[in-house]
């Protein structure tokens, strides 16, 4: 059990590149990424579409086993809608909104060991890649 973050605000919003091919800007709110004791990079996610719709998420990744939890989806409201018993699932190796693998081999698990702090992972966004990641994307 984790306790939702405050819900993402324009000015925390850091953009990070996922692919030319995708159809969303992403972005991570600066102020919500912790990397837990346990391992856990934790961070509220932003998706945007062209038309300016957003999808909002709090989320986890675990760098070594390369898993995803959702921990809460952000309404319209600006308020969370908590998803109880969330399990644990692969990050899938998508070609376009690769969201989710490119956080994990480029900026939050550079050689599948998690960043040692939040200030590190957002450096990493602001760079466009952690500068330990190499090339990792295209496995």
């Amino acid at each position: 059990e984790v306790k939702l973050p405050e819900f993402p605000q324009a000015d925390r919003l850091v953009e990070f590149y996922v692919s030319a091919a995708t159809t969303f800007r992403f972005f991570i709110d600066a102020k919500t990424l912790v990397v837990g004791d346990d391992g856990v990079i934790r961070y509220v996610l932003v998706a945007r579409s062209a038309s300016g719709a957003q999808n909002v998420w709090f989320e986890g990744i675990r760098c070594k086993t390369g898993e995803l939890k959702r921990y809460a989806t952000g309404r319209n409201d600006a308020s969370w809608a908590a998803r109880r018993g969330a399990e644990w699932v692969p990050i899938d190796p998508k070609t376009v909104n690769r969201q989710h693998q490119a956080l994990r081999r480029e900026y939050f698990c550079p050689q599948s060991a998690p960043i040692l702090s939040a200030a590190e992972g957002i450096d990493a966004l602001r760079r466009g890649g952690h500068p330990h990641a190499k090339d990792q994307s295209r496995d």
